[in-house]
């Protein structure tokens, strides 16, 4: 028996038996060792589903839950209402860890932490070079201080997996279900529940990029969802974190701004007027906004110019980027 508190490892999978292997893999050889898989074959109509059943067959920490498609969302809602451990990791089925990543967040907790974190790589392959964790330099943070880099979208960010959590900061908290975005519905609110926080420089985890993930898809309606996460993380912190009401709204607005774009670049006439319609309800809701004299003059500028005239900065930002003015 080991004194080590169980972690609970929520994967869910669809469509990624390419990479699938290489995944779990990566987390049974974890050296941190006290954990349970929960593996949700999210109505995978590939050989997804039998890699996950072979390798609850190989390892018995492994679990398997077979569903109709539903989306990451329900599958990870699944994951979490089996889950019996005192802490939660989240991976997703195409990205993989190094050895230690497990036993190094937890070490960060051992003097009271409740969420730790460690650096995202970006990469194609099945090799990123990737740190041990030793000689990481960490920042420990409370709650507002880590949600306001959250915001700024520094540290602390929307992306589930990456991260430690103690099971009571995830509580009752649940992913939406059905929705493209659903990772910024959830995040905020966990972060809001730690009292105390830790940030790893050390990159332990490998994110694959894919040409046919959602997020590198052309522009869609549903990518507006986003503006409905960020209007609930405002809400959220007019009732329970104030003094970050302005940079919510200073980030929102900005996002608007980049939907804008993105909405100009991809959508047809009639999916323009939907857009339109939902982004100026939105800027409704946060302008007029008081531009901070701590923010930087580029930031300013756009700021002011996004609630002067949201849809003709982003035609003007979009041609900057079009004759390769701005990137």
């Amino acid at each position: 028996m080991t004194d080590l508190p169980l972690i609970s490892v929520v994967v869910p999978v669809y469509r990624v038996e390419k990479y699938l292997d290489h995944c779990i893999q990566s987390i049974v050889e974890q050296t941190y060792q006290n954990l349970e898989v929960l593996l949700v074959d999210d109505g995978s109509p590939d050989g997804s589903g039998e890699i996950c059943d072979r390798w609850a067959q190989r390892d018995s920490r492994v679990r398997v839950f077979h569903k109709e498609n539903a989306g990451a969302g329900a599958a990870r809602n699944t994951a979490l209402d089996a889950a019996a451990g005192d802490l939660i990791a989240f991976v997703d089925s195409d990205d993989y860890l190094h050895p230690n990543l497990f036993s190094h967040l937890y070490s960060l907790m051992e003097d009271g932490v409740d969420i730790a974190e460690c650096e995202i790589g970006m990469t194609e392959t099945d090799d990123l070079p990737m740190d041990d964790g030793t000689g990481a330099e960490i920042m420990v943070c409370d709650t507002e201080e880590a949600l306001r880099l959250h915001i700024q979208d520094q540290v602390f960010r929307q992306t589930p997996p990456n991260k430690l959590y103690r099971r009571e900061c995830v509580g009752d908290i649940r992913f939406p279900e059905g929705n493209l975005i659903d990772d910024e519905f959830f995040t905020y609110q966990v972060l809001g529940n730690a009292k105390k926080l830790a940030h790893s420089s050390a990159c332990m985890y490998a994110y694959r990029q894919q040409s046919g993930s959602a997020m590198h898809k052309p522009y869609s309606l549903r990518r507006l969802q986003g503006l409905d996460a960020k209007l609930q993380r405002l809400a959220y912190f007019e009732q329970r974190f104030p003094a970050l009401v302005w940079e919510a709204k200073a980030d929102l607005l900005m996002t608007c701004l980049g939907s804008m774009q993105g909405c100009l670049n991809s959508l047809n006439d009639e999916e323009m007027e939907a857009a339109r319609k939902k982004l100026s309800e939105v800027m409704g809701r946060i302008t007029p906004l008081e531009i901070s004299k701590e923010v930087s003059a580029k930031r300013k500028v756009l700021l002011k110019a996004a609630q002067n005239h949201l849809e003709g900065t982003a035609k003007l930002l979009n041609f900057l980027i079009d004759i390769h003015l701005l990137s």
